[in-house]
């Protein structure tokens, strides 16, 4: 065990002796559901150009078989090429979690590496959830370390996806804290992640979660033969901070380890759309329904956003693909107008919708001073209405529907994994099912085995 006590070393010891029965049982079952809401969300993004472009580099490169469950292409494989195509397909369709404080989307690089990792070793499902906590709480304070400026440049799922999936892996390998830290030093010198993709509707996305799940694997599986990396990788003068960010705060990294579960911040994500455009959309829904408005009686809406928001969906005036239309704040305001949901199959038809286009085209986002100084730890939604006959209608959401505040219960948790888990027939409705009662299981079984594949 390591004796050192700066940022980076202590938080590898917490996630190094991070067990089962030292977490709070509400943490626990709050890891279960985001567990079903992300493996969900692999099958929704299974059948994805990007997502099957990366599976068949897996067959290409990998085995065809194996421990390890691949969730895309449904066979076995090592669980380096597992986690890769699992973490690519989570975060495909834009219905995986998020955390507010960090900006970041841990179950997409948390559940893939660990659950891979636990088939292949035969862990217990006490053990896979008490390692998903790790990755975590891990994730989460990086990705807050890092900061604002950090996130302007650099997609954080990315980058502080790279040290979640460590801890979560290196829990599960059972590495020492020196080890752990050692994973941390190779995760962080490999993180990665810039948000110039999103100008180009490229693919990057999914490379980003993919990559920084198998990083973190990787760093683990080498720290726990001893392979060294640098002890100050987060911290240190040459650093991921001090490259990364200017804002950059250590205290961070350390912030109520053991006492504040970061686990429960964490948001569902209830609109198939980036983060970022959930509380405009929830501040329109209730302007409409408030007012009964419809789409046609609406001239133009502002949404009042904080600075992020302008930063990440600034770019995309004019989608040209599903997946880039998903970061218009235009197009999503048009499909909550036009339908009263943004959901998976409202965005596949929405594309070259001349309608749609319209109502997108007349959406604007300004920052607006309340909403920026909350935010990230709050995601306030403001918008105003401009009505055809005259009206200028001004609407908030406090909390968007999915964060801790306002979540979804198991039964809306269940009614959402069923319709990804279906979507472009994925998985039949049976299938699903059993998927979710193994999730629901797992606390109670001792060796962690495929969740879709039928067991020999």
């Amino acid at each position: 065990m390591t004796t050192q006590n700066h940022p980076s070393a202590v938080l590898a010891e917490f996630a190094a002796s991070l067990h089962h029965e030292s977490i709070p049982d509400a943490v626990l079952r709050r890891t279960e559901d985001l567990m079903l809401d992300c493996l969900a969300s692999v099958l929704a993004g299974s059948s994805a150009r990007a997502v099957r472009t990366i599976a068949n580099y897996a067959d290409a490169m990998g085995p065809t078989s194996g421990p390890s469950e691949n969730l895309v292409s449904g066979r076995g494989t090592s669980p380096v090429f597992a986690a890769m195509v699992n973490a690519a397909a989570a975060h495909m369709v834009e219905q995986d979690d998020v955390h507010n404080g960090s900006v970041f989307h841990p179950a997409a690089v948390v559940f893939p590496p660990a659950i891979a990792t636990a088939q292949a070793l035969g862990r217990s499902g006490p053990e896979l959830l008490a390692a998903c906590v790790a990755g975590y709480e891990v994730g989460i304070r990086v990705g807050e370390f890092l900061g604002r400026t950090h996130y302007r440049i650099f997609h954080t799922t990315g980058t502080a996806g790279a040290l979640a999936a460590a801890a979560a892996v290196g829990n599960l390998l059972r590495l020492n804290s020196e080890q752990m830290l050692h994973a941390f030093g190779s995760a962080g010198t490999q993180a990665a992640g810039l948000w110039e993709f999103l100008k180009d509707a490229a693919d990057s996305k999914q490379l980003h979660t993919a990559r920084a799940a198998v990083n973190g694997l990787m760093s683990a599986w080498l720290a726990n033969e001893n392979f060294t990396g640098a002890r100050r990788i987060l911290e240190g003068s040459q650093g991921m901070g001090a490259g990364m960010s200017s804002d950059a705060d250590p205290a961070k990294l350390t912030d109520g380890l053991g006492s504040r579960w970061t686990v429960l911040e964490t948001s569902f994500k209830f609109h198939a759309s980036c983060r970022h455009t959930h509380p405009a959309a929830d501040a329109l829904l209730k302007a409409m329904q408030d007012n009964q408005l419809t789409a046609q009686d609406i001239e133009r809406v502002e949404t009042h956003v904080h600075q992020g928001a302008i930063d990440v969906l600034g770019p995309v005036t004019h989608p040209v693909t599903v997946h880039q239309s998903k970061f218009s704040m235009g197009t999503v305001l048009a499909l909550i107008a036009l339908h009263g949901r943004a959901g998976l199959a409202e965005f596949d038809a929405a594309l070259g919708v001349p309608e749609v286009a319209d109502f997108r085209d007349r959406v604007s986002m300004e920052l607006d001073e309340e909403v920026d100084n909350a935010y990230p730890a709050r995601w306030i939604g403001k918008v105003t209405v401009h009505t055809r006959d005259g009206r200028s209608l001004m609407a908030r959401v406090d909390e968007p529907k999915g964060d801790p505040g306002n979540t979804l219960s198991r039964p809306e948790i269940e009614d959402k994994a069923m319709r990804l888990g279906v979507y472009r027939n994925a998985a039949d409705a049976a299938s699903v099912r059993r998927l979710i009662d193994k999730v629901w299981a797992l606390a109670q079984t001792e060796r962690v085995d495929h969740f879709m594949i039928p067991s020999d």
